[in-house]
Protein backbone atom coordinates (compact mmCIF):
# COMPACT_ATOMS: atom_id res chain seq x y z
CA UNK A 1 0.00 0.00 0.00
CA UNK A 2 1.36 3.64 -0.95
CA UNK A 3 1.42 6.42 1.17
CA UNK A 4 -0.33 9.35 0.73
CA UNK A 5 1.65 12.94 -0.04
CA UNK A 6 0.92 16.13 1.73
CA UNK A 7 2.11 19.21 -0.19
CA UNK A 8 3.54 22.21 1.27
CA UNK A 9 0.75 24.97 1.50
CA UNK A 10 0.47 27.79 -0.88
CA UNK A 11 -1.49 31.18 -0.37
CA UNK A 12 -3.36 33.74 -2.43
CA UNK A 13 -5.35 36.73 -1.13
CA UNK A 14 -8.08 34.93 0.70
CA UNK A 15 -6.93 31.48 1.18
CA UNK A 16 -4.27 28.45 1.81
CA UNK A 17 -4.57 25.65 -0.29
CA UNK A 18 -2.27 22.34 -0.56
CA UNK A 19 -3.06 19.56 -2.59
CA UNK A 20 -2.99 15.56 -1.49
CA UNK A 21 -1.55 13.05 -4.29
CA UNK A 22 -3.24 9.63 -3.27
CA UNK A 23 -1.59 6.04 -4.06
CA UNK A 24 -3.20 3.94 -6.34
CA UNK A 25 -4.90 2.05 -4.27
CA UNK A 26 -6.52 4.30 -2.36
CA UNK A 27 -7.01 6.28 -5.39
CA UNK A 28 -9.80 3.19 -6.37
CA UNK A 29 -11.70 4.66 -3.64
CA UNK A 30 -12.73 8.26 -5.44
CA UNK A 31 -15.89 9.06 -6.35
CA UNK A 32 -16.11 8.76 -10.27
CA UNK A 33 -16.19 11.77 -12.30
CA UNK A 34 -20.20 11.67 -12.88
CA UNK A 35 -19.59 13.61 -16.01
CA UNK A 36 -17.27 15.46 -18.05
CA UNK A 37 -18.46 18.67 -16.23
CA UNK A 38 -19.04 17.80 -12.98
CA UNK A 39 -16.62 16.15 -10.19
CA UNK A 40 -18.38 14.68 -6.74
CA UNK A 41 -16.21 16.70 -3.91
CA UNK A 42 -16.19 14.46 -0.84
CA UNK A 43 -16.76 15.90 2.82
CA UNK A 44 -14.41 15.66 5.47
CA UNK A 45 -15.86 12.57 6.56
CA UNK A 46 -15.76 10.72 3.10
CA UNK A 47 -11.90 12.09 2.73
CA UNK A 48 -11.32 11.01 6.19
CA UNK A 49 -12.48 7.45 5.90
CA UNK A 50 -10.25 7.06 3.15
CA UNK A 51 -7.13 8.13 4.92
CA UNK A 52 -6.32 11.54 4.36
CA UNK A 53 -5.90 13.12 7.75
CA UNK A 54 -5.07 16.95 7.98
CA UNK A 55 -6.43 19.70 10.41
CA UNK A 56 -9.64 21.61 11.11
CA UNK A 57 -10.91 23.79 7.85
CA UNK A 58 -9.61 22.14 4.77
CA UNK A 59 -12.35 21.64 2.11
CA UNK A 60 -12.81 19.96 -1.23
CA UNK A 61 -12.72 22.00 -3.87
CA UNK A 62 -11.47 20.97 -7.10
CA UNK A 63 -9.93 18.54 -9.18
CA UNK A 64 -6.77 18.32 -11.12
CA UNK A 65 -8.62 17.01 -14.24
CA UNK A 66 -5.47 15.23 -15.61
CA UNK A 67 -4.46 13.29 -12.69
CA UNK A 68 -8.02 13.02 -10.36
CA UNK A 69 -5.95 11.09 -7.87
CA UNK A 70 -4.77 15.01 -6.82
CA UNK A 71 -7.04 16.09 -4.51
CA UNK A 72 -6.76 19.96 -3.92
CA UNK A 73 -7.92 21.34 -0.91
CA UNK A 74 -8.28 24.83 0.41
CA UNK A 75 -9.78 26.80 3.85
CA UNK A 76 -9.52 30.74 4.79
CA UNK A 77 -6.38 32.36 5.63
CA UNK A 78 -5.79 32.45 9.39
CA UNK A 79 -8.38 29.72 9.79
CA UNK A 80 -6.74 28.27 12.74
CA UNK A 81 -5.27 31.47 14.25
CA UNK A 82 -9.46 32.61 13.82
CA UNK A 83 -10.68 29.23 16.14
CA UNK A 84 -8.32 29.75 18.76
CA UNK A 85 -9.48 33.34 18.94
CA UNK A 86 -12.58 32.44 19.71
CA UNK A 87 -12.29 29.63 21.89
CA UNK A 88 -9.99 31.83 24.05
CA UNK A 89 -12.70 34.38 23.81
CA UNK A 90 -15.51 31.66 24.77
CA UNK A 91 -12.91 30.48 27.72
CA UNK A 92 -13.11 34.42 28.68
CA UNK A 93 -16.82 34.66 28.65
CA UNK A 94 -16.95 31.67 31.30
Amino acid sequence: MGQIQYSEKYFDDAYEYRHVVLPPDVAKLLPRIVSSLKYVFMFRTEWRAIGVQQSRGWVHYAVHRPEPHIMLFRRPLNYQQQQENQAQQSMLAK
